[in-house]
């Protein structure tokens, strides 16, 4: 199984633009993202980007790059563009502002695609460790069936707890596809729970696809604002 993995990244966050590019302990921070990915040791490693800066940062730092084009509007399109280009049979999507994520848990979400040939898309959760974050709507939570695919994500709290707390879980933002499937993606009509909530993961479901969960102790914090770096920057100086 050839495995590629792609890390889309965009200058225009609306909450933090230039986000690729802030520096982290002294380096823009999709070169901490790219060397995660590497140690990863899985197969090649590609910037998915609009922008030439972050494409410049990406081949200095030992990555390939696509360019593609500025209108996607998630990471998964834009690596459907770019994965034209990549002779894959497992797409790989570490998202750009994951600088502190764990290699191991890189290749745990590729696990499933081996037990399953047909698998089209994979992610991964892990038990909810705050009780607070059960409510919290910036926290994605998931439930899944008996076969370890998800059922539905929600930033509400699922399931929700009517007597006690759940043994509730966390959705970590890392996905894998089979590429196939991927190009697939960017032809399916978007779906009402996917805009209400916001998590482009819905329209997957939405539209009868599975999507494989593997359960475990995976650190994963990403950059959404300045401060989220701040943070990142104190977890380095603390490792």
């Amino acid at each position: 199984m050839k495995i590629a993995i792609g890390i889309p990244a965009r200058m225009g966050s609306t909450r933090f633009p230039g986000k690729p590019l802030a520096q982290l302990d002294g380096r823009p921070m999709i070169e901490h993202v790219i060397e995660k990915a590497q140690a990863a040791d899985l197969g090649p490693v590609f910037v998915a980007t609009d922008d030439r800066r972050i494409a410049d940062t990406a081949r200095a730092t030992g990555a390939m790059v696509c360019m593609t084009s500025p209108d996607h509007a998630s990471g998964s399109d834009r690596l459907a563009e770019a994965v034209r280009e990549i002779d894959c049979d497992v797409v790989i999507n570490v998202q750009g502002d994951e600088p502190l994520i764990d290699p191991a848990a890189i290749r745990a979400v590729v696990e499933p695609f081996t037990a399953d040939p047909y698998l089209p898309m994979a992610t991964l959760a892990h038990p909810l460790r705050n009780p607070d974050d059960l409510f919290d709507a910036n926290v994605v939570k998931l439930i899944t069936n008996a076969k370890g695919r998800a059922m539905y994500f929600s930033r509400a709290a699922i399931p929700f707890p009517r007597s006690g707390l759940p043994n509730a879980m966390q959705h970590v933002g890392l996905y894998a596809y089979r590429r196939e499937f991927l190009l697939i993606y960017p032809t399916l009509s978007p779906c009402e729970a996917e805009q209400t909530e916001q998590l482009e993961q819905l329209r997957v479901l939405h539209h009868g696809y599975d999507i494989a969960v593997t359960v475990g102790d995976f650190h994963c914090i990403g950059v959404d604002t300045p401060a989220d770096l701040a943070r990142a920057e104190k977890l380095l100086a603390g490792s």
